[in-house]
């Protein structure tokens, strides 16, 4: 499993995922638009990031892309299945997601903490997955989304 970031603003929630993602066995993240890198661009490592991910940006391996479009279209040539994270008309449960086969490349999509994907990216994921709500809040925080929807993948 790979995954990418798209838009991503909170250093914290970045850092979260890199840990998330160590612990899941996620191959590479994929740092997209104005997501943070792990390093300033004088190399130096951001405080918040790296305290969250409790060193994970050191060893998670990871990539900063200008062009989310030609990425997905690479990955899927590549064989892989787009899965994103977003609350769409056309989103399923993701519990529904059954991943038979272990072989299977999966790439997981995540966006935005306020305003999720951008239409011309959810567009280009195989699925759209969503975790339904069962409380008074409509939605997750990214880092916690993408650790559920992670490990459920892994497990299943």
């Amino acid at each position: 499993m790979v995954a990418i970031l798209q838009d991503i603003r909170s250093l914290h929630n970045v850092g979260s995922i890199f840990r998330t993602a160590d612990a899941a066995g996620v191959k590479r993240l994929y740092l997209c638009g104005i997501t943070p890198a792990p390093f300033d661009r004088f190399g130096k490592v951001r405080p918040p990031l790296a305290k969250v991910s409790l060193g994970a940006e050191r060893y998670v391996p990871w990539e900063k892309v200008k062009a989310t479009s030609k990425l997905l279209k690479r990955l899927k040539s590549d064989g892989y299945k787009i899965f994103a994270i977003e609350q769409s008309r056309k989103s399923i449960s993701y519990h529904k997601l059954k991943v038979q086969s272990l072989k299977l490349k999966v790439a997981l999509l995540v966006g935005n903490e306020v305003k999720g994907l951008p239409k011309t990216i959810s567009a280009k994921a195989d699925k759209i997955l969503e975790i339904p709500m069962h409380g008074r809040k409509e939605s997750l925080n990214v880092a916690v989304a993408f650790g559920i929807v992670a490990f459920h993948l892994i497990l299943n």
